[in-house]
């Protein structure tokens, strides 16, 4: 594909404003709490107190006489609600569907009041009595099997028995809950024949279908709107049972009705990254080949749900090893259902991946860096496809120039300033490219200003800028003057926001749109009330705002606003579309990559460690926007410091309860945790992937930079710390 035909590619590439940014921080953007409609109730759950068991008993009477209350609903008096046969939803059980109880926190009923305080209150009137049953919330042991083959190659085993160098260690990711600053959150309103839902949904067209059937009523019936998420992280990429709580009492009652949950609840009723256990064995040869690598992890797992953390999807892609075979394990808990978090798979894998590969490489004497060079693979040997695009040797070794990794000093401990010993790690990262069909519509106004529009949503990440900038780049039109409307199920339907894939899926329906709505244009000025009747429509162009006849200079022809009003059109519009990619995928290879340098100093007078400096490089195809995508990969690093050092939700053995359900106890990085950052991007536009050349990059600024930091602690201390996140006790 040429980028070429780009007929303003300059704005392709340049570090926009976001230009959502003066709404949100004059307070004129509206998230989902911030809706009231008028005659508005407030719900709230009734959480299990128990983890393994079922309801014995239920008293609501108490509830149901407090001032304010409209309803308690429960299993005796919820309307039907079905399971969803497409789409997707991690806890496939509609709410309220039986008296099991399956994990702490599980809905049992539904206070509906005038007031958030009064349904809180009644909702605590509200009497449950349980047969309960010891839970299992404990992680998943050596003792449970990996039966399931997910990739393999070679005979693994056989050639790891033989491998002159050998590595057998075992690495654990704890759970670790999403935490956005929103909580999770619905208004649902019902006009007694369709739906629309206030969403925090980093899907909204998904919602709308998963929450159709499972209401029993046609998608045309339901509309869901997130114009705005107060970040998300994963966890609010599906619907959760309180969404079709909201949905089922704003039908009963006939009134709107909102739901927040609470702090608490997100941490047992909206999913997880769950547990994983990872064995990583690697077999080498003296000089630092690769002949065997064999990952077997088990994740955990809710009682009913088929949620798995694939953390082996990165590893047969890697690096080059004739033997590899990976293999995965369930082990179920009485948990809530687990779910995407930033990274999903990937991010525990490379955690293993990248920690055995320091690891391989101490016991080799080998510079951790030179070891991953020398293991370039030509191609994907995992599926026997070439890349698309891959450049993480080129990574690895403008990452080490920029971080002065040829200053380090290998020996444990060497390295000090004063009082504090420096630890260096480094490791690399990668992520999978992902598209989804999309659709998309660009009108041009008469007044000279364009709209573009598009069921995705803007989680943060500045959807809304790299959109209006694909059509400034085939418009000239600046983006002060373009318009753009996401988040609501009565646009042309789009993506998801996860997986990094919403760029490279609407990027093909922006541009192919922008150009429909440009012809619409020439066409009309080709027409007989247009200046340039009778020329050819190939023959004109839009540039800097303006119809004009494509050879001629940038100042010349009719200013768009101009020709629509004169032949007294208001607007034209153009459609497009983007596939999801899986005839590329069949072809290619199609993956981002990158490397992370660390810096941690660790004061052992006063058992203080800190991540003091991160280098990064990321091959992510062409950046489109330096300035959203430096602010991705910047976020996903300081997320990364809470996952090796940080964040670890804890659950009490007898209740099954999340202990530190909340900000106090769970710990999240802060400004004051945030180290020194230096990213940057190389510029290798992968044009097989799509026209502009760009690939997500979202999550892949998470992916490996735990492993960098327990490397770097390995470095200072000479402590090895295989199980997350570094406790001060480990290196004591």
């Amino acid at each position: 594909m040429d980028h070429l035909r780009l007929a303003h590619p300059d704005a392709i590439g340049q570090p926009s404003p976001r230009i959502d940014g003066p709404a949100k921080v004059s307070g004129a953007a509206r998230y989902t709490a911030d809706f009231m409609l008028p005659g508005m109730l407030h719900a709230v759950p009734v959480c299990a107190t128990i983890a393994h068991g079922r309801i014995a008993s239920l008293d609501i009477e108490a509830a149901r006489a407090m001032p304010g209350v409209h309803a308690v609903l429960h299993r005796g008096n919820r309307p039907p609600l079905a399971r969803a046969a497409s789409g997707s939803i991690d806890e496939a059980r509609p709410p309220l569907d039986d008296d099991i109880i399956r994990y702490y926190g599980q809905y049992v009923a539904l206070v509906v009041a005038d007031t958030p305080q009064q349904a809180q209150a009644a909702a605590n009137a509200v009497r449950v009595g349980y047969a309960a049953q010891p839970p299992d919330v404990s992680p998943p042991s050596d003792e449970e099997d990996t039966p399931n083959v997910e990739s393999e190659r070679g005979d693994a085993a056989a050639a790891y028995d033989s491998a002159p160098v050998r590595l057998d260690a075992v690495y654990t990711t704890p759970v670790e809950t999403h935490n956005s600053m929103e909580l999770h959150a619905c208004v649902a309103e019902y006009d007694g024949r369709a739906y629309t839902l206030y969403e925090t949904s980093q899907g909204v067209v998904n919602h709308r279908d998963v929450v159709a059937q499972m209401l029993g009523t046609g998608k045309e019936n339901v509309r869901v709107i997130s114009h705005y998420l107060g970040s998300g992280f994963g966890g609010k990429l599906w619907p959760w049972a309180h969404s079709l709580l909201a949905a089922v009492a704003a039908r009963q009652l006939g009134r709107p009705v909102k739901l927040v949950i609470s702090r608490a609840m997100t941490f047992h009723s909206a999913g997880h990254r769950p547990y994983t256990r990872q064995r990583m064995r690697l077999g080498a040869t003296p000089d630092g080949r690769l002949v065997s690598l064999q990952h077997h992890y088990l994740s955990q797992a809710s009682q009913l749900d088929k949620y798995r953390e694939r953390c082996g999807e990165a590893t047969p892609r890697m690096y080059s090893t004739p033997n590899l075979r990976v293999c995965w394990g369930l082990a179920r808990r009485h948990v809530g259902a687990p779910t995407s978090m930033r990274g999903p798979g990937a991010v525990p894998g490379m955690y293993a991946l990248e920690s055995a590969m320091d690891e391989l490489a101490v016991a080799l004497q080998i510079d951790p860096v030179e070891l991953r060079l020398r293991n370039e693979p030509r191609l994907d040997e995992g599926n026997g496809l070439p890349f698309s695009s891959r450049h993480l040797s080129e990574c690895l070794r403008q990452g080490a120039e920029r971080f002065g990794w040829q200053r380090r000093q290998p020996g444990v401990g060497a390295m000090r300033q004063g009082d504090v010993v420096l630890g260096w790690g480094m490791a690399s990262c990668s992520w999978l490219a992902l598209r989804m069909p999309t659709d998309a519509r660009v009108t041009l106004h008469d007044d000279g200003t364009a709209r573009l529009a598009c069921a995705t949503q803007d989680i943060g990440t500045g959807t809304y800028t790299v959109l209006a900038q694909l059509v400034s780049a085939e418009t000239g039109i600046p983006l002060d003057r373009i318009q753009v409307s996401l988040g609501d199920t009565q646009l042309p339907p789009g993506p998801v926001s996860g997986g990094s894939a919403a760029t490279a899926s609407f990027v093909p329906a922006a541009l192919e749109a922008t150009r429909n709505a440009v012809r619409a244009a020439c066409e009309l000025a080709a027409s007989a009330a247009g200046p340039y009747v009778g020329t050819p429509v190939r023959d004109l162009a839009m540039r800097a705002g303006r119809i004009r006849l494509a050879a001629d200079g940038a100042d010349a022809g009719m200013p768009l606003g101009q020709l629509l009003a004169a032949a007294g059109v208001a607007s034209v519009s153009g459609d497009g579309h983007g596939d999801n990619g899986k005839a590329l995928k069949r072809q290619y290879s199609i993956n981002s990559y990158g490397a992370h340098f660390v810096e941690v100093a660790w004061h052992p007078a006063t058992a203080r460690l800190r991540v003091s400096r991160v280098v990064t490089v990321i091959d992510g195809g062409r950046i489109l926007n330096p300035r959203t995508g430096r602010n991705q990969i910047e976020g996903a690093i300081v997320m990364g410091v809470g996952m090796a050092m940080l964040e670890q939700t804890h659950y009490d053995s007898r209740s099954g309860a999340p202990m530190n359900s909340n900000l106090a106890d769970y710990i999240v990085a802060t400004h004051a945790d945030a180290p020194r950052l230096d990213v940057s991007f190389l510029d290798y536009p992968d044009y097989i992937w799509n026209e502009v050349g760009a690939r997500g990059i979202g999550e892949i600024g998470l992916a490996g930079i735990a492993a960098a930091i327990t490397n770097a602690v390995y470095h200072a201390t000479g402590v090895r710390v295989r199980d997350l996140p570094v406790r001060i006790e480990d290196l004591l």
